[in-house]
């Protein structure tokens, strides 16, 4: 999601929370993507629009389309089900930032 690189064997794969459960991220397929361990541990709680900015910063090729895709999935995903209330005002504001 954030690096580009490729994973495998020496780059595994981890689950990351697109909106950071201290910030009312729910556990829920839509607020998870794929990041390498190394993304997933600097980036921490920082928020998406944030890490965005400073792995363009490392010279990474972040895909901006894709953040704001997962995004508006997860905003979908909140609207259908309800819930997340903390999350709402989070995501709204990062949604603003990517777009």
């Amino acid at each position: 999601m954030w690096c580009g690189r490729a994973f495998g064997a020496l780059v595994p794969a981890t689950t990351d929370h697109l909106v950071p459960r201290t910030k009312g991220g729910p556990s829920w397929p839509e607020n998870e993507v794929a990041a390498c361990r190394r993304c997933n541990a600097e980036r921490g709680h920082t928020s998406p629009a944030d890490w965005a900015d400073e792995c363009a910063r490392r010279g990474w090729p972040v895909d901006l389309e894709l953040v704001r895709t997962a995004l508006e999935r997860l905003e979908e995903a909140v609207e259908r089900r309800g819930g997340a209330r903390r999350a709402r005002p989070y995501l709204r504001g990062q949604l603003r930032r990517v777009r």
